[in-house]
């Protein structure tokens, strides 16, 4: 049975993205140790102890309900730099949502981000031709918010109490999306930030 979302190499001029497989454990524990990431508290990225699990997690999603999991490499230095995933699939609606994104310290707030989320946009809207593609971070994760809206994303609103944080915390969820007549003027706007 073919799958909707097959895994794909998608490359750029500073990024490639390549499906997420177990022989990146070991690097993707040393790229959320740049900066101790899991201990933010507001959004999930593994400890090095919970490395093999979230690939567990994160294959089962793409095995069971066709999601895609990358895996971010930095091509000037090519080392392994973070992870990002299609999920929340809906083929026969043709939607999608990128997330369980994140990265090293060291490569956050730099062009890394904008040209994956172009890759994984154009990919979205020209080759699997999505009508929407979603966007969701915890309310009180600002930086993310701001990044998603740089995007050219339209918040379409919050869900409250959507989930229960590691912490035990209630989580509010912001939830964007680009739709796809909006896509042209969005891959614009990233084409013209990455060539600045």
């Amino acid at each position: 049975m073919s799958r909707w979302i097959e895994p794909v190499t998608l490359e750029g001029e500073h990024v490639r993205l390549v499906p997420l497989t177990l022989e990146h454990e070991h690097a993707l524990s040393a790229t959320a140790s740049d900066g101790e990431l899991w201990k933010l508290w507001y959004t999930f990225v593994p400890s090095p102890e919970e490395t093999r699990a979230y690939l567990d997690t994160a294959l089962d999603m793409r095995d069971r309900l066709g999601a895609q999991p990358f895996t971010v490499i930095d091509k000037k230095s090519g080392e392994i730099v973070g992870s990002t995933r299609y999920f929340n699939v809906e083929e026969a609606n043709r939607r999608l949502e990128i997330g369980h994104t994140w990265y090293a310290k060291r490569v956050q707030k730099t062009s890394l981000n904008a040209e994956a989320k172009l890759l994984l946009l154009t990919h979205a809207f020209e080759q699997l031709h999505t009508i929407a593609v979603e966007f969701c971070t915890h309310f009180m994760n600002h930086a993310s918010r701001a990044a998603i809206a740089r995007l050219g994303a339209k918040q379409d609103g919050i869900l409250r109490n959507s989930g229960i944080s590691r912490n035990g915390a209630y989580r509010d969820t912001v939830v964007f999306s680009i739709i796809e007549s909006e896509w042209p003027a969005v891959r614009a706007n990233l084409k013209f930030r990455l060539d600045r």
